[in-house]
């Protein structure tokens, strides 16, 4: 296993991190419990869970593993400041957190699930969560306080300049880098760590494996080149991978052994590739966000990346796009894609010279189908 520093902290994580979001359910939690310590006796020594994830057992399932443990482990864990937008709700929350997991202190403690920069100001708000994490942290109970973020990478470069936070973990894959590309290069100026969720694109890649050959390389299927990508690249520190196997594991820890590094230049390689693989796919460059009426333009295109890619039907669409407006690239926006006035600057803009105005006319179609489903 590889190891690396998180950010500016000392401690030195595994590239490949234990995502607590995907235990198998039909088995028991003490079963569970067993994948991780596995995973530890391989070398994985991030372990992420958060309070809800795997109908609320994930917490519960990791406080059975922490007590014996084969190696030395990092566990991390969430609250969102919608849900504990005070301190002493915060506090407890934490607490709570502690009690589950059986540990003493949390090594990295996330602001968890920010879609907007309200919610960011939230949880910063005199008397909120982030002044309940600090006294913690005084109190020993919290090693980091870190962020977890689904906002595109100038948001994201927004809120480490603040200061605030020791890392960030984001949604960030092969296919979508680029969207948040000036996140994690704001993370390596200030010395911020950078974790990375969903690095399959939320199983897209595994399930269309034939359509994304383009990405195989090295001999490697484009499941594992994807994960490889990631693995290798110098702007993420650990890569968490939703487990539900022994075998996954293995596979997982052989490709952190054997990945190549990845660095700019290959990411550039990598994302004109895509481009070229994929030219009616929106790439996320981001030079469309200049926007006059505020349409998060850049966000609404790599949804629509769905509909280009697979074909999905309408009525698809309308549910994916219902989710994606409450927690997905489409929280933080500003205005509703049928506030465009087709006036061509993102057209112009765009460097894979994609019909946007028609894009965003179809998906306010489904938007303003959203009450039907």
């Amino acid at each position: 296993m590889r190891y690396v520093e998180y950010g500016n902290t000392g401690k030195k994580v595994s590239t490949v991190g234990f995502g607590g979001m995907r235990f198998d359910l039909t088995k028991s939690n003490e079963e569970n419990a067993e994948l991780i310590k596995y995973a530890s006796s391989k070398g994985i020594n991030y372990f992420d869970t958060a309070p809800g994830y795997c109908e609320d057992k994930s917490e519960d399932i990791f406080g059975l593993a922490l007590q014996d443990m084969p190696n030395d482990f990092y566990i991390s864990t969430k609250g969102m400041p919608t849900k504990f937008d005070t301190a002493e709700k915060a506090m407890d929350a934490v607490k709570r957190s502690l009690e589950r997991l059986k540990v003493d202190k949390i090594d990295f403690y996330h602001i968890w699930c920010l879609r907007k920069m309200e919610h960011y100001d939230l949880a910063m708000k005199k008397g909120g969560q982030y002044e309940g994490l600090l006294r913690l942290k005084e109190e020993g109970l919290i090693d980091n306080i870190v962020c977890s973020s689904h906002q595109p990478g100038h948001e994201i470069s927004q809120i480490l300049s603040d200061g605030k936070v020791d890392g960030v973990l984001l949604g960030m894959n092969i296919l979508n880098f680029p969207y948040r590309q000036k996140g994690v290069e704001a993370a390596a100026k200030y010395g911020y760590g950078v974790a990375a969720m969903n690095p399959l694109s939320g199983g897209m890649i595994p399930q269309y494996e034939n359509e994304f050959e383009y990405l195989k390389q090295d001999g490697l299927s484009a499941t594992e080149s994807a994960l490889s990508f990631l693995l290798g690249n110098s702007f993420v520190d650990v890569t968490l991978v939703g487990f539900t196997s022994k075998e996954h594991i293995d596979i997982a820890c052989k490709l952190a052994d054997e990945a190549k590094a990845v660095d700019l230049s290959d990411l550039q390689r990598i994302e004109k590739k895509n481009g070229e693989n994929m030219n009616a796919v929106c790439t996320g460059c981001g030079y469309c966000w200049d926007c006059p009426v505020n349409i998060p333009v850049p966000a609404y295109m790599q949804f629509y990346n769905e509909k280009q890619m697979f074909n999905k039907p309408d009525d698809d669409m309308i549910k994916n796009i219902k989710g994606n407006r409450e927690w997905g690239v489409l929280a933080a926006r500003k205005a509703d894609s049928e506030a465009c006035i087709a006036c061509e600057k993102c057209e112009e803009a765009c460097t894979q010279h994609l019909p946007i105005i028609s894009r965003l006319k179809e998906t306010s179609h489904w938007e303003n189908q959203i009450d039907e489903v």
